[in-house]
């Protein structure tokens, strides 16, 4: 089971990145996925979940309305659409699936992080 990362990079504040993260080994559409991030020196927190089959989906305060989640069974990939993109968006971005929620320990299998960076 593997999950990979990619489409992390450096961009200037105001700027857009999409993060994707391809899964293989594992049916993922019977999971709820999420991205998390940990920012420089900081414990990893919650960004955002989508639910399997219904897709709702759930959004930490920092990143509502700038930030959409987003999956594609058929490819066995989430997205992670990132606009409006501060500073303090600086992290490395993971990767997760398993119960849908915003708790890490909801989530099983982790993938490899991707660092974003924002400059200012």
């Amino acid at each position: 089971v593997q999950l990979q990362a990619s489409g992390g990079g450096v961009v200037q504040t105001g700027g857009s990145l999409r993060l994707s993260c391809a899964a293989s080994g594992r049916t993922f559409s019977r999971d709820g996925m999420g991205w998390f991030r940990a920012p420089p020196g900081k414990e990893r927190e919650f960004v955002a979940g989508i639910s399997r089959s219904t897709f709702v989906t759930h959004y930490a305060d920092s990143v509502k309305g700038r930030f959409i989640i987003s999956r594609d069974d058929a490819q066995n990939t989430v997205y992670l659409q990132m606009t409006s993109l501060k500073p303090e968006d600086t992290a490395v971005y993971y990767c997760a699936a398993g119960t849908y929620g915003i708790n890490p320990d909801a989530y099983t299998y982790w993938g490899r992080g991707t660092l974003v960076t924002v400059s200012s």
